[in-house]
């Protein structure tokens, strides 16, 4: 497998992100990049961010939260942000983005996890959620679903999925811009795509929408299956902050509220914005945590 790592030269002027690096190398020597802010002795919220976004997505949350009491964990996925980056996509698959995951939190050794998670985020974190739930203590699902395959996906979902395999340009902060309602700064435009400055860096993110199970003969349709499973049974605290400009995941808290217990009784809010509703509206999001977590 041949590694790319994005030279730490592309960060150096990137703004409104002061926050220390940390890194985990998996047992198949890919360095991960993390956040871990706050007191160390201070109940966990893991930010899991999706496609194709990093940790940097979170960087106007994270001072609430630590203010709010909590220790932040924010990782970037293998292939994006300051995370080691497969040259091939034949590198990437859900099950191996999973695993990944799993083995930064066995190294930071948490427990009693809250979890905020949005597009691949829940996809990777209730897979994480249902195969140890009794390491997890809360949810909050933003803009992000789970599937099984047994649904025909939103046609701008499909649309999204030609886009990633087919055109020629892939600019990842047009990606961004698209799919927020506030309107990106050079500055903010310069982060987002920091992390890839060649086109053999954005593999992990090209092939990500094809990984996301369509139909029932994908081979992580049955283990989603398996994972609702768990989720149907699931009576410890689930908050949805859904937006309301989100074409691919709209509807999907409803989903959610139908069918984990953990979400009666919560005060669920719908957030003015777009499908990268950090960006749009991060300071309200954690601030609903906040209250979320005080009254849990």
């Amino acid at each position: 497998m041949k590694i790319l790592r994005t030279p730490e030269s592309a960060f150096k002027n990137i703004i409104d992100f002061p926050f220390k690096e940390n890194y985990h190398t998996t047992s198949d020597g890919l360095r991960v990049h993390y956040l871990d802010e706050g007191n160390p002795n201070h109940p966990v919220v893991l930010l899991l961010h999706g496609e194709p976004s990093w940790s940097f997505l979170y960087r106007t949350m994270i001072p609430i939260l630590v203010a709010g009491g909590m220790r932040v964990i924010a990782p970037d996925l293998v292939g994006f942000g300051k995370s080691d980056k497969p040259a091939a996509q034949s590198d990437y698959t859900y099950a191996k983005h999973i695993d990944w995951m799993q083995e930064v939190l066995d190294h930071l050794e948490l427990k009693n996890i809250n979890m905020f998670i949005q597009d691949w985020g829940g996809l990777i974190g209730l897979r994480l959620l249902t195969a140890n739930p009794d390491n997890f203590a809360t949810v909050v699902a933003a803009n992000t679903m789970l599937p099984t395959g047994s649904v025909t996906p939103p046609q701008a979902f499909l649309d999204w999925q030609n886009f990633a395999a087919t055109s020629p340009k892939f600019d990842v902060a047009t990606v961004l811009q698209m799919a927020t309602t506030t309107t990106l700064s050079e500055d903010i435009i310069a982060a987002y795509n920091a992390p890839f400055p060649t086109e053999e860096h954005k593999a992990g993110a090209r092939v990500f929408p094809a990984l996301v199970p369509t139909t029932e003969n994908d081979p992580e349709s049955e283990n989603n299956k398996k994972a609702w499973g768990v989720l149907t049974q699931w009576s410890k605290p689930f908050l949805c902050l859904f937006s309301d400009q989100d074409p691919i995941t709209k509807g999907g808290d409803q989903v959610f509220q139908k069918l984990v217990p953990g979400t009666k009784g919560q005060e669920h809010q719908t957030i003015s914005g777009g499908h990268f509703l950090q960006e749009d509206a991060g300071q309200e999001i954690a601030s609903f945590m906040i209250e979320f977590y005080n009254k849990n």
